[in-house]
């Protein structure tokens, strides 16, 4: 066992070496080695497992082997290569003139290391000297106690023969080894007693007594005094509690006795609203059957009821009226967009379907909300299944806000935005994020609620606010949602000048609502034309260092431990277009040349930022550089302290969202106001329509033995991008386990390619997952995140989230789904498993948005369809009445549930894969004769060629129907240098196309 450096980094006492990379990620640490291509090349940098820990990364033979370089017991850095203690430089050293349990003796560090700053952000070289990483500090007991042990402990035993009754140098021992034990604990007792006051304010001040007493007091007094200290502690930590639940209970009662008062002002009731539909009377897309009929469609919300009037000739008129209750689903058309099929209850188990065709599709949209409205206030549910968010992101210009900033909070303006008769409708919960904002954060609140109240005569309640010099993000919600949020977390990023300065980063809120996990961002990036891969290297470094959400999930990036996470702010991203074309465009209002050159846009296609992230379609001008007090000049000249700065018209105020599969989410508006002149950036808003889960309260109780539900996998196999050879484990975390399972090492791995490898695991080295409730309708709700993990570093290969709802069956369903790390796809991963539900924990209840069936009036359950089997008994639809549906041409609904579409105006590249994976997917998959998916159809097509690394994919191109043939380099032609990006992307997209061709094989 080689050790070296008690706390000491690499270079902390020399000139920097050339082999510490920092934070380096262990894939670009791989790419690093692999383009030095000689044995012995080796590099260290810092743990992604462990804080204050290393990583010591070694080529050898093409494969890249990892060693943890870990504190030991001492305090000393460790690593399994040899029996010397010594600091990082001499095991270096000693590592390069043998190899000493290593696959080869170390050579000199020759490594292209220049670009690797712009990687690390520091804005050079990475050698410049380590920061000194402190090791976890011990009590100092084990190295005191052996030197008493091995010296003073004689000369006690001498005293005690010559007859003295104290041991002084036992206890001088005592007394240094307690010596921090002290300070802890005063902190500590003056912590207790300033909470204490808070809570009891009659209450003594017994610490300073004792801390004034103590004062000085050395020797055996001193280990007297500890004594007494730590029964106080005793004494506050078991008084402490009473005092606070007596106080808060009082105050409890306090707050019951105001709200039984009756409020003054009550929220405003929402009017009558009548739509105008023409009866769709067409035969599937060729025979018309009969004239249009015109019909008013008016929808009272308060009472509850829908009435459906048709106009007859002679001014008569027929209607009928519909409660909240008979209306069963809805069905959007995708290709007719502003046509709305709805299925009424008649009677007992017998329904009709009317297709209406509205005015536009914002009148649909509208419509919809205001069903969806209606079904929630008079539900007989006590939660909802649907609430609203706003997200609203603004850079203010360091000036204060206007007195009327209305229209931001009503989507008010250019772009997608809310129909009239919705528009006043107060969303459940509103998120601001801003940038430059110059008020106090306190000023900045209460200035919202005012304007909230203004218009919706509610008092909105502030959930969280943080704050990172001028960055700010504040959540608000309605009062009656106060008590159903929890988990609130809050934290911030530097991303500014060496990532020190808070002018530039981000900060977040996540909280639960309900059992639904919401995460915020609002960022900052870095500003200018010419910094893309600055911008990109801010975001990687907020994905990674953002502290949000439940801290069991610290393995997994903050794209994946949320239900539902929006990530906006001031991007900064512009377009690569020169200034006067771009001015032609806008005035011409021609946006799509403009987003084709977008470098938010360029970048995610590139799979650099934001990986699977959608972003509703941008239909409004660019909202940055305008001319303060005017929203007619675009002005591109800055002056700055280096000169003139061009800042081209730019989207850099965006909104984009990221949610787990099989779940709810529409945005219903995106645009930016018009109104608002005071900064030179206009605020931008966005409206979601959000599915959400209760917390379940099972009515059978915990499960027993004979009615437990299990998660059973008989095989997973996954493809990651390494070039290493360790073996590997699989995490499983979600919020149905009690707690997080490991599998066993993978039993089997294969690579046909040096920088990509095929690891599988059979039954027996997976786990039986017992989730904690049985019932199908918990369970439908939940997600599986897994996380594949090195033996040898303890580091996450890759990570990705499975949707329990497709899973559930009385057969064996399979997944595939593509894994990431730190932003980046690192591989895929598929498998085959069984959730297995009691009989008698079947039951589900009927969802708010009612049920969803595809658009040919088919009314079976969407869960059961999308996992391929017969409906459950009982068991009714979890698919949201705003849910999209295709058209009979398309394919049927369950087959684009198990290929689920991509978030709205994702990139275009992503949107054509899918829309070619869709039409395809019937014909090549095979299609049962009652409509349903095959048994091996998937629901995600990021999928790789699982009989091993491909060397032969197919591609299509967009809106073709034939597969041209794509060879995949061989691992001695891969270029690991600047075509890297190109490589890989090649390799993903052409797998993504081609999965609709390998669903059915088996690995």
């Amino acid at each position: 066992m080689a050790s070296f450096g008690n706390g000491a980094s690499p270079g902390a006492a020399s000139p920097a070496p050339l082999w510490y990379h920092r934070d380096l990620s262990r894939a670009a640490a791989e790419e690093l080695l692999a383009r030095a291509g000689r044995d012995g090349s080796f590099l260290v940098r810092d743990s992604e497992s462990v804080s204050g820990a290393y990583a010591l990364c070694v080529l050898f033979q093409k494969h890249v082997h990892t060693y943890r370089i870990l504190p030991d017991e001492d305090d000393f850095l460790a690593v399994q290569v040899g029996t010397a203690r010594c600091r990082v430089p001499r095991l270096v050293q000693l590592l390069c003139s043998s190899c000493r349990g290593l696959g080869s003796s170390l050579l000199g560090p020759d490594l292209e290391t220049k670009q690797w700053g712009r990687v690390l952000g520091t804005g050079g070289c990475p050698c410049s000297p380590c920061p000194r990483r402190r090791m976890p500090a011990t009590n100092g007991l084990s190295t005191v106690s052996h030197e008493y042990l091995k010296g003073s402990y004689t000369l006690d035993l001498e005293a005690v023969k010559a007859g003295a009754s104290s041991l002084p140098h036992l206890n001088k021992t005592l007394v240094t080894s307690c010596k921090r034990l002290h300070s802890e604990v005063d902190k500590v007792l003056s912590g207790l007693e300033i909470l204490s006051k808070v809570f009891d304010q009659q209450s003594s001040p017994v610490v300073s007594r004792i801390l004034q007493q103590t004062a000085g007091q050395t020797g055996e007094q001193e280990l007297e005094n500890l004594v007494l200290k730590l029964s106080v502690l005793k004494d506050f930590l078991s008084s402490i509690e009473k005092k606070a639940l007596k106080a808060l209970q009082d105050m409890s009662s306090t707050a019951q006795s105001i709200l039984a008062q009756p409020s003054s002002r009550k929220a405003k009731s929402i009017p009558v609203q009548a739509f105008e539909v023409k009866l769709d009377v067409t035969l599937g897309d060729l025979t018309k059957i009969g004239k249009s009929q015109k019909f008013t469609l008016s929808v009272d919300v308060e009472g509850g009821k829908l009435v459906v009037l048709k106009k007859q000739k002679d001014s008569q008129e027929d209607w009928n009226t519909f409660t909240h209750d008979k209306i069963r689903q809805l069905i959007k058309s995708q290709r007719v967009q502003n046509k709305l099929g709805i299925v009424f209850e008649k009677e007992k188990d017998k329904t009709q379907r009317k297709d209406f065709v509205f005015v536009s599709a914002r009148k649909r949209e509208a419509f919809c909300q205001l069903l969806q409205l209606m079904k929630n206030k008079h539900s007989k549910q006590d939660e909802p299944d649907m609430i609203s968010v706003f997200i609203g992101t603004w850079n203010m210009g360091s000036v204060p806000p206007p007195k009327s900033i209305t229209s931001w909070f009503t989507s008010k303006g250019l772009g997608k935005t809310l129909d009239e008769m919705t528009v006043t409708i107060p969303h459940d919960i509103y998120v601001f994020g801003t940038q430059e904002n110059s008020m106090g954060d306190k000023e900045w609140v209460d200035f919202l609620r005012s304007v909230l109240k203004e218009f919706t005569e509610i008092e909105y309640r502030p959930i969280a606010m943080q704050a990172l010099w001028n960055i700010k993000i504040a959540v608000l919600v309605k009062p009656e949602h106060e008590n159903r949020i929890s988990h609130v977390s809050t934290s911030s990023v530097k991303t500014g000048i060496a990532n020190t300065l808070g002018n530039k980063g981000a900060v977040g809120v996540s909280f639960m609502f309900n059992g639904t996990s919401f995460g915020f961002v609002n960022c900052h990036l870095t500003s200018g034309n010419e910094k893309t891969a600055r911008r990109n290297q801010n975001y990687l470094d907020i994905l990674r260092l953002l502290s949000l959400g439940d801290k069991q999930l610290s393995s997994f990036d903050i794209s994946l431990r949320f239900t539902h996470l929006f990530w906006f702010g001031d991007l900064n991203y512009r377009l690569d277009m020169d200034i006067q074309e771009i001015l032609n465009y806008i005035n011409r209002k021609e946006f799509e040349p403009l987003l084709k050159v977008d470098q938010l846009n360029l970048e995610k296609e590139k799979h650099k930022v934001f990986l699977r992230f959608g972003e509703e379609e941008i239909t409004f001008p660019p909202t940055y550089r305008y001319e303060r007090g005017s929203r007619d000049t675009y002005v591109w000249h800055k002056q700055k302290p280096t000169g003139v700065r061009t800042n081209v018209p730019s989207w850099c105020d965006r909104i984009l969202w990221k949610s787990y599969p099989e779940t709810h989410i529409n945005c219903n508006s995106y645009g930016c106001t018009d109104d608002i002149t005071t900064s030179d950036h206009s605020p931008v808003f966005g409206a979601f329509e959000v599915g959400v889960t209760s917390q379940f309260v099972s009515k059978k109780g915990l499960s027993k033995v004979s009615d437990q539900a299990y998660i059973e996998f008989e095989s997973i196999e996954a493809i990651v991008k390494t070039a290493s050879r360790t073996k590997f484990f699989i995490e499983f975390y979600s919020t149905c386990l009690e707690e997080f399972k490991k599998s066993s090492e993978n039993d089997m791995q294969s690579s046909d390619n040096i920088n990509f490898l095929k690891v599988q695991w059979s039954s027996r080295q997976l786990p039986t997952l017992k989730p904690i409730l049985s019932e199908i309708e918990y369970l439908q709700d939940q997600h599986l995140l897994l996380t594949v993990k090195s033996v040898d570093g303890y580091e996450s290969y890759g990570e990705c989230v499975i949707a329990l709802k497709s899973m559930i069956g009385s057969t064996t369903q399979q997944f595939l789904t593509y894994l990431s790390h730190r932003g980046e796809e690192t591989g895929n991963i598929r498998g085959s498993m069984k959730v297995r539900v009691p009989a008698e924990r079947m039951s589900t209840r009927e969802r708010l948005y009612g049920e969803c069936g595809k658009d040919t009036g088919a009314r079976l359950p969407l869960s059961a369809r999308s996992a391929g089997r017969k409906p459950l008994p009982g068991e009714t639809a979890a698919c949201p009445l705003g849910k999209l549906f295709d058209e009979p041409e398309k394919p049927s609904a369950l087959t684009a549930s198990r290929l689920p579409a991509p978030l709205r105006c994702t990139s275009r590249e992503e949107t054509s894969q899918t829309r070619i994976l869709q039409s395809r997917g019937t014909a090549e998959r095979g299609a049962r004769p009652d409509g349903g998916p095959t048994k091996n159809s998937f629901n995600n097509p990021a999928y790789y060629v699982l009989e091993g690394v491909p060397h032969q994919l197919l591609q299509l191109e967009p809106g073709a129907r034939g597969a041209l043939p794509l060879s995949l380099p061989s691992s001695s032609s891969i270029s690991w240098g600047r075509s890297e990006f190109a490589v890989r992307d090649v390799f993903f997209t052409a797998v993504n196309l081609g999965a609709g061709n390998v669903s059915n094989r088996k690995g």
